[in-house]
């Protein structure tokens, strides 16, 4: 894996269709909240459902920091769907299946057909405000939340 942004940088644009009809992209949360771009392997596996439902469980204290939780994974809109219903995520999962979001932050897998579980915080004027190339789904939450506190 070879992330292609650094901490300061311009994030890269993002956009794409999510589970719910509508689309979603960086536009939508510039001048306004911080973002939390999460990009995880796969629907319904044991590691990335601990994580959304983490995400889940800590999403107000998450909102009331000024962000928002946005999951992003190659799988197509119907498995995001299915996915957010079976386990009630009340945030964004984006469809990537043209790989275009994964390639343009460097998280997709050597093998192309996924991403590898990496988070990014955008700040509300587009820039990288902190990366987590490493993610343990275990603690990951508590991580994001002391990085967002730090955020003016």
């Amino acid at each position: 894996m070879s992330i292609k942004v650094n901490v300061g940088d311009k994030a890269p644009n993002f956009e794409g269709p999510t589970g719910d009809g509508g689309n979603l992209g960086l536009k939508d949360f510039l001048g306004k909240k911080n973002v939390v771009l999460y990009f995880y392997p796969k629907d319904d596996t044991p590691g990335c459902t601990k994580e959304a439902c983490s995400f889940r469980d800590n999403l107000s204290s998450i909102r009331s920091m000024g962000a928002e939780i946005v999951g992003v994974s190659v799988d197509n809109v119907e498995s995001h769907k299915k996915f957010s219903t079976k386990y009630n995520l009340p945030f964004k999962l984006i469809s990537d299946s043209r790989k275009q979001i994964a390639e343009a932050y460097g998280v997709l897998k050597d093998t192309g057909t996924s991403t590898n579980r990496v988070t990014f915080i955008i700040d509300k004027t587009g820039r990288i405000a902190k990366i987590f190339p490493k993610v343990d789904v275990t603690q990951h939450t508590a991580e994001v939340m002391a990085a967002l506190k730090e955020l003016p």
